[in-house]
């Protein structure tokens, strides 16, 4: 399954990306606001990509991860995790050597479209750090609105707790 933009290629992440998904999911600059992320080592890494690969062969998917390349490089991920069927809960990261160069907003716009056409999703949802303003700057770009606003966030590299925001978007009856 290949998924094709004006400068992106999105196909499945898997093994075989082992190295350049551990550049960025190991950076603490690159994941500081993320939940789940740093990996703190290789393994971690490579127990996420093996869930990703055996995700990919499974007659019906619950998530579908999607390795973002450029230019034959791979430079970051995106996802749709299905929640009922019809909803599906988007998120995206970027290796930080490509990041404000609109692939984020491009690949999750793509994976967007192909989960609206393919997977037949009607609602979308994504969550972010409140203080990650590129984050909710794509969510706002792919025309999903902010629906919540709440606290007690737990990032991987925060001891503190912190306030994260809730983005919607409702395809439209056709």
């Amino acid at each position: 399954m290949i998924i094709n933009t004006k400068r992106l290629v999105l196909k499945p992440l898997g093994m075989k990306y082992i190295e350049s998904v551990h550049e960025y999911s190991s950076d603490i600059e690159n994941t500081k606001y993320m939940l789940h992320l740093p990996n703190n080592n290789i393994e971690e890494t490579k127990e996420f990509l093996q869930r990703s690969d055996a995700e990919w062969k499974s007659a019906a998917p619950s998530f579908y991860e999607f390795a973002i390349i450029y230019q034959d490089k791979h430079i970051g991920a995106a996802s749709i995790y299905l929640e009922d069927g019809l909803s599906g809960e988007l998120g995206w990261i970027i290796n930080k050597k490509y990041q404000k160069q609109g692939f984020a907003f491009e690949a999750a716009r793509a994976l967007m479209d192909f989960s609206i056409n393919e997977l037949k999703v009607k609602h979308f949802i994504a969550h972010c750090d409140a203080e990650n303003i590129p984050s909710y700057k794509v969510m706002e770009k792919l025309g999903m609105s902010r629906t919540g606003t709440y606290g007690g966030r737990k990032n991987r590299l925060s001891y503190e707790e912190r306030t994260e925001y809730q983005y919607e978007f409702t395809v439209a009856a056709r």
